[in-house]
């Protein structure tokens, strides 16, 4: 690959040299971990066998920690060379759709947005918001965002499907159990090389008013855009800039990555067994479960990961469970996906 990288006459084609180049910087970034990984692994256990010949069980203790981190370090690695699927390294849009229920599920919807932005925060994520759909007490009806980073469509492509949340409800005076319902939808964002042809004239485009913070714009222009592309019934909306023009073009954007999503799917077995299994928002088709009332734990239904700590997850550490789900997925298993509700 140095060779070809080093022969000009690769610019030729200034396409495939950046494909060329994004291909080296990561096969060396790999390399590079790999090495750093194994440096530290032979200074913690010489600095055990030191600690031990010594007797300080300070340094002994010290070192084994490192070897904790290490070891979830190199899990993480192992992970990410699974990502190498067509549109993994790309970034992601991810939706939130709350289901039946008003308020609870479109609270539950709110607390499903902060986990993912959190998640992505955490991992170094760049993440914008590209529309909002306010509930009408609490919470939310719909939101699209952004996640910008290298691999964030590989991670978060198996948290599509349903996502079920019990809990005692905050909104009911008799303080009763509530079960909640939400869905996910990820799909990446289209690399210019990638042509997606659209007609236009199977698409209906439509204008409103932003809703949610934003100030004193919002509310007062219909900038906001929705497309419907009528053949498939799928649905993009942007209201992230106050011009119209803008957000027309990123509901362009967003539409070919939804079309580009779907040619994906139907190129894998599981996704076309997902496909078969598509329904409303609710009971029995959910991909995980979050119980916080009678008792703590979330765990995922398609790999049995689970969590007795649902703060810290909802704070957004669902990183074991998206592990979990890609190894399962790679294996041969499929993960649940479901269709966006309006």
């Amino acid at each position: 690959m140095n060779n070809k990288a080093e022969d000009p006459a690769i610019w030729n084609d200034a396409m495939e040299a950046q494909k060329l180049m994004r291909e080296r910087q990561l096969l060396e970034e790999g390399i590079s971990s790999v090495r750093r990984i194994e440096k530290e692994l032979e200074d913690n256990v010489e600095m055990i066998e030191l600690g031990e010949e010594e007797g300080d069980d300070e340094i002994v203790a010290e070192a084994e920690a490192n070897l904790k981190k290490l070891l979830a370090d190199a899990e993480r690695q192992q992970v990410e060379a699974m990502l190498s699927g067509e549109a993994d390294s790309n970034d992601s849009y991810l939706e939130v759709h709350s289901g039946a229920g008003g308020t609870e599920s479109q609270d539950w919807a709110n607390m499903l947005l902060r986990m993912y932005t959190r998640w992505a925060e955490r991992q170094g994520y760049k993440v914008e918001v590209m529309e909002v759909h306010d509930g009408e007490e609490a919470g939310i009806k719909s939101a699209t965002i952004l996640v910008k980073g290298h691999n964030a469509y590989g991670w978060l492509k198996t948290e599509s499907g349903v996502h079920r949340l019990v809990r005692i409800s905050p909104y009911d005076s008799n303080a009763r159990r509530h079960t909640s319902f939400s869905s996910i939808w990820v799909y990446p964002v289209v690399d210019d090389s990638i042509e997606i042809d659209i007609n236009e004239s199977d698409c209906r485009i439509d204008t409103y008013r932003s809703s949610g913070a934003g100030g004193q714009h919002v509310n007062t222009t219909d900038s906001a855009v929705r497309i419907t592309h009528i053949p498939t019934g799928i649905v993009v909306q942007c209201q992230q800039e106050r011009s119209q023009h803008k957000n027309r073009a990123k509901a362009w954007d967003m539409l070919r990555a939804r079309l580009y999503e779907a040619e994906l799917q139907k190129r894998e077995e599981a996704a076309n067994q997902e496909a078969a299994s598509k329904t409303d928002i609710g009971w029995g088709h959910q991909i995980r479960s979050y119980v916080l009332q009678p008792y703590q734990l979330v765990k995922d239904l398609r790999t049995g990961v689970e969590s007795t700590s649902p703060s810290d997850v909802l704070d957004g550490d669902v990183s074991r469970f998206m592990e979990a789900a890609l190894a399962h997925r790679i294996e041969g298993g499929a993960g649940a996906a479901v269709e966006d509700i309006d």
